[in-house]
């Protein structure tokens, strides 16, 4: 049984926190949850921050951080998320940080615990250059960690398996130099705050998942 159910998960792209993310979802019953997710589902709905968040993305222009934190906010206000979240992917910035507290101040919700995967650098980069995605159900493979049973073809629900064009070594390595520079300083930030606990993320999900059930129990 884990205590700590209001989760972010830090790390740099490859990191393994998505993949961990799905299994503790299933397993623990913690909502899955992810900013790209929300901006969809608020744009969809038409809500009054999705109208907001529509106008930036149909200009091109960047969300403000303040909305963002909003949004994610009010996604965690929901019912589904009463018995426990994983933020993946979020907050990427320390402004974005010291906003989403705010908000989360605003709704009485609190972070549990920051989880960090730590990985090196060439691992990362075979990682993110190696993965396959389902056309169908957006589930993650990767051609050397991760394969499917059967090539080509979803675990989950059958779906074709195809790679990115973006998933190249020099697009790996921007999301990495991006990572290291906006993202990175959290990692003080919460240590800082008595929230933050570290995993290796190098080992694959196996080994890992044992490791977050640890820290989260």
């Amino acid at each position: 049984m884990i205590t700590k159910r209001n989760l972010v998960f830090l790390g740099a792209p490859g990191a393994g926190k998505g993949t961990i993310a799905q299994i503790l979802s299933e397993k623990e019953g913690l909502v899955h949850i992810s900013t790209g997710d929300i901006f969809r589902n608020e744009i969809k709905n038409e809500t009054e921050l999705g109208k907001k968040a529509r106008h930036y993305v149909t200009t091109g222009g960047l969300v403000p951080d303040d909305l963002v934190a909003e949004m994610v906010a009010s996604r965690l206000a929901e019912g589904d998320c009463a018995t426990g979240f994983i933020l993946d992917g979020f907050p990427r910035t320390l402004p974005q940080a010291d906003l989403f507290e705010t908000a989360l101040e605003k709704i009485g919700r609190k972070i549990d615990l920051v989880v960090l995967f730590n990985a090196g650098e060439e691992l990362l980069l075979k990682r993110l250059t190696a993965r396959i995605i389902c056309k169908q159900c957006g589930s993650n493979f990767n051609k050397i960690f991760m394969p499917p049973e059967k090539e080509g073809i979803c675990d989950k629900c059958g779906g074709e398996l195809y790679q990115r064009t973006d998933d190249s070594l020099e697009t790996a390595k921007e999301r990495l130099e991006i990572y290291n520079k906006q993202t990175a300083p959290l990692v003080g930030y919460y240590k800082e705050k008595g929230l933050l606990a570290e995993v290796d993320g190098s080992l694959g999900k196996d080994s890992t998942t044992p490791l977050v059930m640890e820290v989260v129990s």
